[in-house]
Order: C-alpha cells, then structure tokens, then sequence
C-alpha cells in the first residue's frame, strides 16, 4: 500500500472537531505513517499519536472555564488570550500528563508547520529530528498574532502555522504522499474574507514586513488552497472530513457544551465516513 498522509487544519477552540475525528479513528486503531498539522490541529495530534484515548476532551473541555486557560485576564496580564505556560507547561507536565514515552515510541512521522517571523514563510519541524521539542513547537505553531507572543525556536522567531500554511496538503505531498486524508475545521463553502485588522498587524509588526505582507495576504492563500482541496478531492487523491454546516463555535469559544457537542459532531462525522474511508484506503493497494 502507498504511504497516506494526515493533514490537519488549525482554528483555535474549533479544533476540538478534529479531536472527535481523532478519537474515533484512535477507537478504531487508524493510524497514518505521516501526519502534518498546524496550531490546534497538531496539538490534537500528539495525543493521538501517544494513544492517550480521551485526553483531548479532557484538556480541551474540562479545562477551557479555567481562566488560566483563556480569558480577557491573560491577554490583560501576559498579552495572551491563551494561558500559553498553562496550556503547553503545566497542564501537559502535571495536571494531565503526556505520555512522552510513548510519543516517542510511536512509528508515525509528524511534522508541525510554524510561520517564521523574518520571512513570512512556513518552517516545518519533524518528529523524527533528534531535538525536536514538542512542547515548544507546538507553543510556536498555536502562537496567534497580536494574542499571542512571539516564540524563539532555535533560533528562530516563529508564530501561528495557519498563517503562511493553513492547511498543509501541498507539503505533504512535497514529502511523498500522494494520497490524504484530511480534517478540516470549516464547512465546504467556507471563504475567508481579507482582514478588517491591518492596521493593527502593520503596527504591531512593522519590524517584520514580510510577515505583514503574509498576515495581510492569508485569505488569499487560504482560498487558494481550499480551491487546491476540492480539485485533488475531486481526482480521488485526498479525502476529506470536515463540519456540514457552518459552525457556532469561535477560535476562543469558552462554552463547555458546545465544545462538547462539536467534538460529538468530528466523532459521528469520522463515524458515519469510516466505511467510506476504508474502501478509499483499501483503492491504494490495487
């Protein structure tokens, strides 16, 4: 069988659909030798991938009333809307801990895109490097402008992978797979409209105006590649699980039971297409 991929779109809270296509998946023992992700998306990854079955839901629901999690506080106190040392230092560390071992142990390839500062181009970093540092990767790959601060990663100044990136299907076929299946975190007909911010991104980085240039273009990019999506779904080469209907739920959505009942809409979609799937994997062997 050719080697499949698993690309993994971003979006803040909504990335808990994806952690509910992951599960299932999980339940099912399916797993992809490669996987590629950005900010929220491969942040649910990496429980995946160490087998810790629930765990997602746990972090990304049980934990979100915390204010230390999210909230107009941080962003007053650390300039973060997300507790980032909470969520990438002290909930993985003690309060719900990874599974490093087993991580490690995995077989899976994963690679986590970032957008690098000085250039505005996407940066990937690769599990299987010998000094890749998860946590800090994907601190820098969820790092959102003007929220978020800016993360220093090997001697780079990096931030949000969806920036230059959003859905990274073109890299992992650059890395060999022709074949992928992908989770996105929007509807088909979903466009992204062009910033109503830029002045603020030019203000808040004019030091960085390749990264501006990056930040200002993104709903072009994004559009582009969601066009990309659809034709390579068309030709039987990627396929794709993703909301039906335009969602409720925000980036920094903080309501519990809509989380919860996105989360059961990624886990019954993945559910509902799994026969569909099998037979689309079980095509690369013939």
């Amino acid at each position: 069988m050719e080697q499949i991929g698993l690309v993994l779109e971003g979006g803040g809270m909504r990335g808990i659909y994806t952690g509910g296509v992951l599960e299932y998946f999980a339940e099912q023992n399916l797993y992809f030798p490669y996987n590629i992700g950005v900010s929220a998306g491969a942040c649910m990854s990496v429980s995946y991938l160490s087998r810790q079955n629930g765990r997602n839901k746990v972090v990304n629901i049980d934990y979100v009333k915390d204010p230390r999690y999210i909230s107009w506080r941080n962003l007053i106190r650390k300039r973060e809307m997300f507790g980032m040392d909470f969520i990438f230092d002290e909930i993985p560390n003690t309060l719900v801990p990874f599974d490093y071992k087993a991580f490690q142990a995995s077989p899976e390839e994963l690679v986590v895109g970032t957008t690098d500062l000085q250039t505005g181009e996407p940066l990937y970093y690769y599990k299987s490097e010998s000094d890749f540092d998860m946590l800090k990767v994907l601190r820098a790959s969820s790092s959102l402008p003007v929220i978020a601060p800016v993360m220093e990663y090997k001697d780079r100044l990096l931030m949000d992978g969806g920036i230059s990136d959003p859905i990274p299907l073109r890299k992992a076929e650059q890395d060999g797979n022709q074949r992928n299946v992908l989770i996105l975190t929007r509807n088909q007909e979903y466009r992204k409209s062009p910033t109503s911010f830029s002045w603020l991104i030019r203000r808040s980085y004019r030091r960085f105006p390749e990264f501006v240039n990056t930040l200002l273009r993104r709903h072009e990019v994004y559009n582009e590649t969601m066009s990309y999506i659809d034709r390579q779904e068309s030709n039987g080469s990627a396929f794709v699980i993703r909301p039906q209907i335009p969602l409720t739920v925000g980036r920094m959505e903080r309501d519990p039971k809509k989380l919860e009942a996105l989360y059961r809409q990624g886990y019954e979609d993945a559910q509902r297409l799994y026969p569909a799937l099998k037979e689309w994997i079980g095509k690369s062997s013939k």
